[in-house]
């Protein structure tokens, strides 16, 4: 299961809002520094409206969500690159994960602590991913003087490699992270032995208090994080409260849903952050159903109607004859699978059939 981990500064909120997507309070949340050292995981539900409706047509009340794994990472202090705080430690378990939820704090609280004294969204977002560029430096540096030997000697590989590692070199110095540096798809398969902080794929997430949620698109603290990372990162923004989604996780969906109507709320921000990671892992959802349940199942971008089997059962691959297939809009229009058979809304499609975000999908195979 691919993972997305959770970082920032410490105390600005990231085991608080870890808490309430995992839905459990697995994680310390405490105001200090470094309350999180070791980090905390936890498998997160995929909201998906779509399940609801597909449920309803087929006549199941059992439904099985897509999922992916969060993991709550300590927090770094300036200096972290050169082992300040828990900086190694830090460093190593974000190479671990695919993808980054840079939590960042936007708000003023005089009772809980900030770690660079006032709250500055902007330079508290450059602190932690200048510290990224910097350890992303050591790493190519090192690397470089891996492969002097094989540069030296004409290898091609060698060569090919120790190019991009130039071009990356000259973008890291220039205090921009790897992900910016423009790279091609063969320029970053480059890059297998050398893997980057920096060019993980990242979310920004604005933590805002309760009374921020409602007017967050003309807040300044995050009108500032938006700004600022559109024109040097070209990453997402989300607007999160991260408390508030943390003291939801006791109260029952319905519960849940009657206090946030009785704050004027829709949402906390994190259903819409849970769905921007799993945009951000370039991940599809397509559908199966039986007479018991509807489930919800992930596959990268791109995945064939066999791989696609496989992920519910080997012998599916191993034995796949053919895939039928009906986008989910077309199934809940026609109210019923008799109705969408009846209009020609199925097709059968073969092995190497690309699998769409939104397919129901029904394979036949022999064992």
């Amino acid at each position: 299961m691919l993972q997305a981990g959770i970082i920032g500064l410490p105390n600005v909120g990231k085991s608080t809002l870890f808490n309430g997507l995992v839905r459990a309070h697995l994680a310390p949340a405490a105001n200090y520094p470094f309350c999180t050292i070791e980090p905390n995981r936890g498998v997160v539900a995929v909201p998906d409206p779509r399940l609801d409706q597909l449920a309803q047509v087929v006549g199941v009340s059992t439904r099985v969500p897509a999922a992916i794994e969060f993991v709550d990472i300590a927090g770094l202090v300036r200096g972290a690159s050169k082992g300040e705080g828990l900086g190694n430690q830090f460093l190593s378990h974000i190479r671990e994960v695919d993808a980054l939820v840079h939590v960042v704090r936007c708000f003023e609280d005089p009772d809980v602590v900030h770690v660079t004294g006032d709250p500055d969204p902007v330079r508290d977002i450059e602190i932690v991913l200048t510290e990224l560029v910097w350890a992303d430096l050591e790493v190519v540096e090192r690397r470089r003087q891996r492969l002097a030997r094989e540069v030296r000697a004409g290898d091609k590989h060698a060569i090919a490699e120790d190019h991009v590692l130039q071009k990356l070199l000259r973008h890291l110095e220039s205090g921009r992270p790897a992900l910016t540096a423009g790279l091609t798809r063969e320029e970053q398969a480059c890059l297998i032995s050398c893997p980057l902080l920096s060019l993980k794929p990242m979310v920004l997430a604005a933590n805002v208090r309760e009374s921020q949620l409602s007017q967050a698109d003309v807040d300044p603290y995050v009108q500032a994080v938006r700004q600022y990372v559109r024109a040097h990162h070209g990453c997402d923004t989300v607007v999160v409260c991260a408390q508030l989604e943390s003291d939801l996780v006791d109260l029952s969906p319905e519960e849940a849903s009657e206090y946030l109507n009785s704050l004027g709320l829709q949402d906390t921000g994190g259903s819409a952050l849970i769905q921007a990671v799993y945009r951000l892992l370039n991940l599809r959802t397509f559908f199966t159903f039986n007479e018991n349940e509807v489930r919800a199942w992930t596959i990268p971008a791109g995945t064939s109607a066999a791989r696609a089997a496989g992920r519910i059962h080997t012998d599916f691959e191993k034995g796949f004859i053919k895939a039928e297939r009906i986008f989910w809009k077309d199934l809940v229009e026609a109210g019923s699978v008799a109705h969408a058979r009846e209009r020609g809304h199925y097709a059968h499609e073969g092995r190497e059939y690309v699998v769409q975000d939104g397919d129901v999908l029904l394979f036949r195979f022999h064992v």
